[in-house]
């Protein structure tokens, strides 16, 4: 049972039990000797109780009474540690499929009607082929006691057929063979009465549950009552359609009770008949869910930052001591400022080993541009791309711009590879070179096709030149017919 507010289960709500079977003495001994080690005596008692409430001869519902009924007779105290013992062995019930729990919200009296609806013990074959509830009995009572509970449930077939092969021969006779039913008929009465007399369960507005959103109560506890929109808010506690849009906003930009209640607070978001207008609300919640991620980006850096300062100041390192090895096939080529200080496989292995941080500062003969390092700040410590992986990036932009290109290194463009990277799974130095040699195909590919739009026309064929008029050397004026012409 999942219940947030003790509030809501008390003593003085109201319930009523739903049986539709009747227990026989096989089940009797299921509860004993299977269910009782699982759930307790306590939990075992409480689910006969409840079976009780419908006459042993019948099916169906009980009464409604006050849950002060149950508190008496189990012997609880009608408070929040009786309440929480009651949830708690209502839970264990539900988990081991003998129960289900209903909360239903009626609007006439404006209160909750509780129902137990229970259900029948497994038999011992259906228990013992559902492998949570056997492996769950092993925990509590061993493995040999298990094999021993099911032994005791089950009849071994006759002395005399084991041991000898059997052919089995289905010989039953089906129902039509015997009988034979005037079909020809159809009897209106029977059919009417039969269904004036069954009693169908009665079929409640279905609502979210409480762990998978917020509820009326969590919402208006905390709206503040001078709030010219509290009267919307108000409604809905009976309008469950609305209740389940704010739901959805709450569930789609991870909004708490307080962020909630501050949104609906606002101009703007019900209409004058008190509907909620879910793009105002999803657009200022879009709003509070990005400055809400860009706090925890700064948060995740300046720890970052404070760890790494701690680890300097105490001589500690971060990365690992382990070298690791370039396969050639996956070497990049030299820039050309390094070519002069460091052969390839040097290269190579400050690419694969150092930290992002160190390679910055060989790029850069003075300090590296503060723009940069919160780049690849950002990179690191929200992304969380791996440091060979971002050194290879870090590659790839510098080798653009040694290139001459007209690309300009911005946070916007650098975050957007990042991104890629991420969402094409690049955790690893091979990955990174094998994404820079594609992406370098795609831009080579990319340019050839822009050449050759240049150059030809849509036919294909080459564009001809278009002569132009040239000034006269001796200035000559041009008569009216040549200017007509």
């Amino acid at each position: 049972m999942r219940m947030t507010n003790f509030l809501h289960f008390t003593e003085n709500h109201r319930y009523c039990v739903y049986r539709d079977f009747c227990l026989s003495g096989l089940d009797e001994k299921m509860l004993i000797s299977i269910y009782q080690p699982m759930v307790g005596a306590f939990a075992v008692s409480l689910y006969r109780l409840l079976a009780m409430h419908v006459p042993g001869e019948k099916v169906g519902y009980s009464n409604i009474d006050q849950q002060r009924r149950l508190f008496l007779t189990l012997g609880l105290e009608p408070s929040e540690k009786g309440r929480r013992y009651l949830i708690e062995q209502t839970s264990k019930l539900e988990a081991v499929g003998l129960l289900q729990t209903s909360r239903m919200y009626v609007l006439e009296t404006d209160d909750y009607v509780y129902e137990y609806e229970l259900q029948p013990p497994l038999s011992p074959s259906d228990f013992f082929n559902t492998q949570h509830l056997t492996l769950l009995l092993r925990d509590k009572v061993g493995k040999f006691a298990v094999l021993a509970l099911r032994e005791q449930l089950w009849s071994k077939e006759p002395q005399e057929w084991s041991g000898i092969s059997l052919n089995k021969e289905n010989i039953s006779v089906p129902f039509y063979d015997i009988f034979e039913l005037n079909t020809h008929v159809i009897d209106y009465e029977l059919e009417q009465a039969l269904t004036e007399v069954e009693t169908p369960r009665k079929q409640a507005v279905p609502v979210m549950p409480q762990g998978d959103g917020l509820n009326y109560a969590d919402i208006i506890l905390r709206f503040p009552r001078e709030s010219k929109n509290r009267v919307f808010v108000e409604r809905l506690r009976y309008d469950h359609e609305q209740m389940g849009i704010v739901n959805y906003v709450v569930r789609k930009y991870d909004l708490s009770v307080q962020d909630i209640c501050r949104l609906l607070d606002e101009d703007g978001i019900f209409s004058g008949q008190g509907e909620v207008m879910l793009d105002d609300l999803q657009h200022k919640a879009s709003l509070h869910f990005r400055q809400g991620m860009k706090l925890q980006e700064k948060r995740q850096i300046t720890a970052g930052k404070v760890v790494a300062l701690h680890q300097e100041l105490n001589g500690e390192s971060a990365e690992p001591a382990e070298e690791h090895a370039v396969q050639m096939e996956y070497y990049v080529e030299v820039p050309a400022q390094f070519q002069s200080k460091c052969d390839i496989h040097q290269y190579n292995m400050m690419l694969r080993n150092e930290p992002y941080t160190k390679l910055l500062q060989t790029f850069f003969p003075g300090t590296v541009p503060a723009h940069f390092m919160d780049m690849f700040e950002k990179i690191d410590l929200s992304y969380k791309l791996p440091g060979e992986v971002i050194n290879v990036l870090i590659h790839y932009l510098m080798s653009l711009i040694a290139s001459g290109g007209d690309q300009r290194i911005n946070r916007n463009f650098v975050e957007a590879i990042a991104s890629n990277m991420l969402l094409k799974q690049v955790d690893s130095y091979e990955k990174a070179v094998q994404y820079i040699r594609d992406q370098a195909k795609t831009k080579g590919r990319q340019a050839t096709a822009a050449s050759r739009t240049r150059t030809y026309a849509k036919g294909g064929k080459v564009k001809p030149d278009i002569p132009v008029a040239q000034e006269s050397a001796q200035g000559e004026t041009v008569t009216e017919e040549e200017f007509e012409e």
